[in-house]
């Protein structure tokens, strides 16, 4: 198995994911196949935006050219303060895991190889939102369980 970044070649497989990733969320299925297509067009634009980017930071597990797990990272820039350096943070998002590969110890490979990451960089610190089944992952990885943030939606 392979811990990387992931290259625009791995784009059809990162889509593919991400559409199971949210089927898995629903029992009933929200989405008809033939809604893949705009899905598909939208998360391709957003994909090679990310990977030729400095802020968005994909990471794959792969084991023979299937990818099996990933974890979404993006840089988020703080402004500048007196008297000390500034060192951006990163949020965590679009954590999954193929369902044939889970509780086998890839996603802690994966979350170890970005938590030295972000500890060589001195990121300020990683923030992500579990869900409820997640947070028990995060904790064993080295996270700590925090409240809820504040959210405004503007409509």
């Amino acid at each position: 198995m392979e811990i990387r970044l992931a290259v625009k070649k791995d784009i059809v497989q990162l889509i593919k994911m991400r559409w199971d990733f949210t089927m898995e969320d629903y029992e009933e299925k929200p989405f008809e196949d033939s809604d893949f297509e705009a899905f598909q067009l939208e998360c391709q634009t957003f994909l090679e935006s990310a990977i030729d980017s400095e802020d968005w930071f994909i990471w794959i597990a792969e084991d023979e050219g299937r990818i099996l797990s990933h974890i979404y990272i993006e840089l988020i820039q703080k402004v500048p303060r007196p008297g000390r350096i500034t060192f951006p943070f990163a949020f965590m998002t679009n954590v999954y895991t193929v369902q044939d590969s889970r509780n086998k110890g890839i996603g802690s490979k994966l979350i170890t190889t970005i938590n030295e990451w972000a500890k060589n960089r001195k990121y300020e610190f990683i923030i992500v939102w579990p869900s409820d089944d997640s947070i028990e992952y995060y904790k064993r990885n080295g996270y700590i369980h925090c409240k809820e943030p504040m959210e405004y939606f503007p409509s």
